[in-house]
């Protein structure tokens, strides 16, 4: 568009009245779609990403992301951006023309505005945002819509009944928010894409031609929900915690060790033979339990005597001297007594606190059993980390939660109220690469956290194999999907909600239900009152994630430092090797060693070529000076191109030679 020298004049004056008055151009002298745009970047673009600037208003049509159709914008497509704002009302609802509009995978929060003026819009994708409140019923009116994608927000209420009028949408995808509610009778014969899962959606699912073509997998992770069409009896009353496990685990993943599969999950109905070889088996260790208990106290009562008698002035021990091991027997014996008296009172004091608190559920989770039930659960010993100690419970219902105890001298000093208002920043965090926090609980000096269960294990179990095998290094693409997954939840932590996660390390992130990389064991660093780390800690290699800078008692984990711990994390995943043996070498020769430690001395080719770009990743997030590390949003951004990059070249497949004669 050609911009004649009076729209100039005007213009010029206009940006001199704004200087002077200090308020915005006036709409009628910008384009009314380029005012619109203006108005959405002011709201939703805090950090100043997107290039809009009102001196090249009258060519908009040619900003980042916008399409035009004779001077009107009908495609908005901004798309990983890293926008930070709120998308506000009245602002690009003013596209009257606008056919397809894109926000995913950026940061905006807030509600999502009243689109129902968008009359022409047929593509809408929203997700991937942190997006809040309920899905406006106003959504509905929108009749040429051919695709609505929201997911992967923290949208609650019910789903709108009305959605069953687009008759015309082929893709609908709501999963991982925080909706609650029944699924509505949608039969719209046009829809081909379909998730509802990760939700809190109950109740029975409308058996309808349209729901019956969708695999149980698009309404997973909603165990409130029950009918024909998830193949779940509606008389069974199955809570939403977790998911209950009703199949046997999958196989371990290549390299995964014995001592990482899963044992017990497979929680059958036991026969009746079964069911009383166990109670047997039950009577007969309280009974033992019950016995070793009284045993415990009659010994501290008869100490106790003993030193009674001892006040008395009775010779009860006689002096210790080197040449009489009888009397430092029972010297022993006492002491032992004693501390054996000291654990049993702590136990009871124990008891007491668990009874005289309560779980708390995170925000959107129902509150579907009870502390009594938790701590009546069988657990199993998972391993002891920097932070506390981790066990897998296995509840009466069948469900399987993991449950963390947190180490109380890690913990010293933070209050009551801080912890509860830090829990629910946490609890609130809900992404595909986390390991959601379902509740915590706290009363003295206990605390616990529980989470979902991960049936597979560890990355460190992964890469490193048991101790009777040695693992190789994963495949180069394995890798990739890996560090990915770290990156996409790193990003979410830091943009999303403004945390860090503080303990970053191969033993912090599991393995789902389908060997997607999942951190857990997030933004908990925050709350500890001490930097050295736990006695406690099975991980020798705690120190080594470390940025040099936290390593300085008062210094405390940020952004940068998680870079750092992620550039450690994929040099382990890359060679296979633990981070306390990975040299202290210049970056050409990291590259180097990386590439000597693969099967082989190294990959070919294409392979060779990707492995030096993500080892070149690993060394920009691993520089010693924080100010030279990227962004974990710009480390996804690295990861996600190295990926593209090997999607084309699979795809560009020579053309075939034409035979001679």
């Amino acid at each position: 568009m050609t911009i004649t020298f009076l729209q100039k004049a005007l213009l010029f004056l206009t940006l001199h009245n704004t200087a002077v008055t200090n308020s915005t151009p006036s709409n009628l002298l910008l384009p009314h779609d380029a005012s619109a745009l203006l108005a959405f970047k002011s709201k939703a673009d805090s950090t100043d990403k997107l290039p809009f600037s009102a001196n090249t208003s009258f060519t908009f049509c040619q900003w980042q992301g916008i399409q035009c159709v004779k001077g009107k914008a009908v495609r908005v497509v901004l798309e990983s951006l890293s926008l930070t704002g709120v998308f506000a009302p009245n602002t690009l609802t003013s596209l009257d023309q606008l056919r397809v509009l894109s926000l995913r995978r950026n940061s905006l929060a807030g509600p999502v505005p009243d689109l129902s003026p968008l009359v022409n819009l047929k593509s809408l994708f929203l997700d991937h945002n942190s997006f809040t409140g309920i899905i406006p019923i106003s959504m509905s009116t929108l009749h040429r819509l051919l695709t609505l994608d929201l997911s992967y927000n923290n949208l609650t209420g019910p789903i709108p009944k009305s959605l069953t009028n687009l008759d015309r949408l082929n893709y609908l995808r709501l999963d991982s928010n925080r909706l609650n509610g029944s699924v509505p009778a949608l039969n719209q014969s046009s829809l081909k894409i379909f998730n509802v899962s990760k939700n809190n959606l109950s109740g029975a699912v409308p058996v309808t031609p349209t729901l019956l073509r969708f695999t149980t997998s698009s309404f997973s992770w909603n165990p409130g929900l029950c009918g024909k069409v998830v193949d779940r009896d509606c008389s069974l009353s199955v809570p939403f915690f977790v998911t209950p496990v009703t199949e046997a685990p999958p196989p371990p993943a290549a390299g995964l060790g014995q001592n990482e599969q899963l044992q017990g999950v497979e929680l059958t109905r036991p026969s009746q033979k079964k069911l009383w070889r166990s109670k047997v088996v039950i009577i007969g260790f309280s009974c033992g339990v019950f016995t070793l208990v009284a045993a415990i106290l009659c010994f501290a009562m008869g100490v106790k005597k003993q030193r009674r008698r001892g006040k008395k002035g009775e010779n009860v021990f006689s002096p210790i001297t080197g040449s009489d091991p009888a009397a430092v027997a029972a010297v022993m014996r006492m002491e032992e007594g004693n501390e054996l008296e000291e654990k049993v009172k702590r136990v009871q004091e124990g008891m007491q606190a668990a009874k005289s608190g309560s779980l708390v559920f995170c925000a959107g989770e129902a509150q579907v059993y009870t502390l009594e039930q938790l701590m009546k659960a069988s657990a199993e010993l998972l391993g002891k980390g920097t932070m506390g100690t981790t066990y897998k419970a296995v509840l009466d219902n069948r469900l399987i939660v993991s449950v963390k105890r947190l180490d109380a001298i890690k913990l010293a000093g933070v209050t009551k109220e801080v912890f509860e208002r830090h829990m629910g920043s946490v609890g609130g965090l809900r992404h595909p690469n986390l390991v959601p926090l379902r509740a915590y609980f706290q009363a003295k000096e206990e605390r616990l956290l529980v989470y979902d269960y991960q049936p597979n294990g560890s990355l460190f179990s992964l890469i490193h194999g048991s101790k009777s095998t040695r693992a190789k290094p994963l495949h180069w693409t394995s890798c990739l999907k890996i560090a990915e997954d770290v990156a996409q939840g790193l990003s979410y932590i830091h943009q999303a909600w403004r945390l860090v996660h503080g303990n970053l390390k191969s033993t912090n992130v599991l393995l789902g239900s389908d060997f997607e990389a999942c951190l857990t064991d997030y933004c908990l660093a925050a709350l500890s009152t001490t930097t050295t780390p736990s006695t406690s800690s099975s991980d020798p290699n705690v120190d080594n994630y470390r940025a040099p800078e936290t390593k300085n008692a008062t210094h405390q984990a940020t952004p940068k430092s998680d870079v750092f711990s992620f550039g450690i994390l994929l040099i382990e995943l890359l060679t296979g090797k633990p981070p306390f043996e990975h040299p202290g070498v210049t970056p050409s020769d990291l590259i180097r060693w990386v590439r000597s430690t693969r099967e082989g001395g190294g990959d070919v080719g294409d392979e060779d070529k990707r492995l030096g770009m993500l080892t070149e990743v690993a060394i920009a997030c691993s520089a010693t000076s924080p100010e030279h590390r990227p962004t974990m949003w710009q480390v996804l951004k690295m990861i996600q191109e190295i990926k593209e990059a090997v999607v084309v070249e699979e795809n560009e497949c020579p053309e075939p030679v034409a035979a001679t004669s």
